[in-house]
């Protein structure tokens, strides 16, 4: 059963591409999350994507304690596909015209593969395109403010696993080094991180050689022996089969759906690994947006905002631990109950 609000999906008049977007929520207010231009083998994979990454921006939007809803569009490209300038402006405007037929119901950001000067096309079509470029007044990209909450949650976990926030000494594997990733690992290493870094692009390599740490091959990143894992490239690493090869304590990352589904929870609560769950710890980037684009603050509160993650994850892992259920079930527990308490709210006021 589709527990979604409304799904739509068209072909853009002016790219050919399929746009598609998915509205989880907007029980606690508009719904938001980032367009995805990526590579599927079929269009279903990418439909699949947009429901999932949409109901975790849900969670996200509530746990944060934001009055947002969850939402999120997607883009496919065919595998190994590329777009030529022209296409690509026109996917944007195309996109803006999707997210305009919602009527203020979802507004949209950047994401995998999309960029502030992207939405600043969008805008073109719709008002309800938001991380535009800081010199159009904007956020600018999310990557810097979401690597700092990913940060402090790190410090989170290893302070519940190991007893000590302390990242200096502590081996730490990253896999995946984007823009988030990227971030958190320079961080990691500016605090005496022993890290471990690896990508699917090997031209990531020379990051590694920057900060002076160990590369490793990414077909056996996830596998790694190390106090703290890092997710920080794309979804659905996280099997019953994968969870099987970790060899770490604890795993605290930016990547979106991280677990190829619900059951993998238990999985890794059996293995002893603790999990921080993912739209937790990757919440910063849209603290710091809604602060800056909905609420007018400076940059300097915005940020200071993102270290509400700190006390979020504190309380998941206590309830997680007080209940004796897992970290997942714990999170989607408190965001349960406060997307209720807004729906009861919504129905009296009607």
């Amino acid at each position: 059963m589709l527990e979604h609000e409304r799904v739509a999906i068209a072909v853009g008049e002016r790219s050919g591409l399929p746009v598609i977007v998915a509205v989880h929520s907007t029980a606690l207010g508009q719904a938001v999350g980032g367009c995805r231009l990526w590579r599927y083998r079929d269009w279903r994979d990418a439909l699949d994507d947009a429901l999932r990454l949409s109901e975790a921006m849900t969670l996200k939007c509530a746990l944060a304690g934001l009055a947002l809803g969850g939402g999120k569009s997607v883009i496919p490209l065919a595998p190994g596909s590329e777009l030529a300038p022209e296409r690509r402006r026109a996917a944007m405007l195309d996109l803006g015209d999707a997210v305009d037929a919602f009527g203020g119901s979802y507004g949209v950001g950047e994401d995998v593969g999309t960029t502030a000067e992207d939405m600043l096309i969008a805008r073109e079509r719709t008002r309800y395109a938001y991380c535009l470029p800081e010199s159009e007044g904007g956020a600018g990209e999310p990557s810097e403010p979401t690597a700092e909450g990913v940060r402090l949650a790190i410090g989170v976990t290893l302070e519940r696993a190991f007893g000590s926030a302390e990242v200096s000494g502590r081996r730490i594997g990253v896999v995946g080094l984007g823009q988030v990733g990227s971030r958190v690992a320079r961080r990691l290493a500016a605090d005496g991180a022993e890290l471990v870094v690896s990508d699917i692009d090997a031209s990531k390599r020379r990051l590694a050689d920057e900060l002076g740490v160990a590369w490793m091959d990414p077909d056996n990143a996830l596998g790694v022996e190390a106090d703290l894992l890092v997710p920080a490239a794309l979804g659905g690493v996280l099997t019953p089969a994968s969870v099987g090869t970790l060899r770490c304590a604890a795993i605290a990352g930016p990547a979106n759906n991280q677990l190829a589904d619900d059951s993998v929870a238990a999985v890794l609560h059996r293995r002893g690994i603790l999990w921080a769950p993912d739209f937790v710890v990757n919440a910063g980037g849209v603290i710091y947006g809604s602060a800056m684009e909905m609420h007018g603050c400076s940059r300097e509160d915005a940020i200071a905002r993102v270290g509400a993650i700190t006390g979020t994850l504190e309380a998941v892992f206590s309830a997680a631990e007080e209940h004796a259920i897992t970290p997942l079930t714990a999170a989607r527990r408190v965001a349960s109950e406060r997307l209720e308490a807004a729906r009861r709210r919504r129905a009296t006021q009607r």
